[in-house]
């Protein structure tokens, strides 16, 4: 049976990569009402996939105010791809009779 990536596993780093999937960029904003997350646990998921290298962060300003802005990276939706791919592999071993 394959190895599920255990970044991507956990609920909310998998719907932070389903989303970032689908999207060009996504601001920390747009993210913290989308998922529902607290600020706390998003910084804190996006700090995973940023080591993992599935998630590049950029920090700036819009005049004085912080923005930060995140992309899946190609490794993030190659790693995003290769989840779904072994999530159907261990569907298709418990389809068998």
């Amino acid at each position: 049976m394959p190895e599920l990536d255990r970044v991507i596993h956990e609920p909310a780093r998998l719907r932070i990569l389903m989303v970032l999937s689908g999207v060009d960029e996504a601001d920390f904003n747009f993210l913290l009402s989308t998922l529902g997350l607290s600020r706390g646990n998003l910084s804190a998921h996006m700090d995973k996939l940023e080591q993992a290298g599935y998630v590049a962060i950029e920090k700036g300003f819009n005049g004085k105010i912080p923005h930060t802005v995140y992309r899946c990276t190609m490794a993030g939706r190659e790693a995003l791809a290769e989840y779904w791919r072994q999530l159907d592999a261990i569907r298709g071993l418990s389809a068998q009779p």
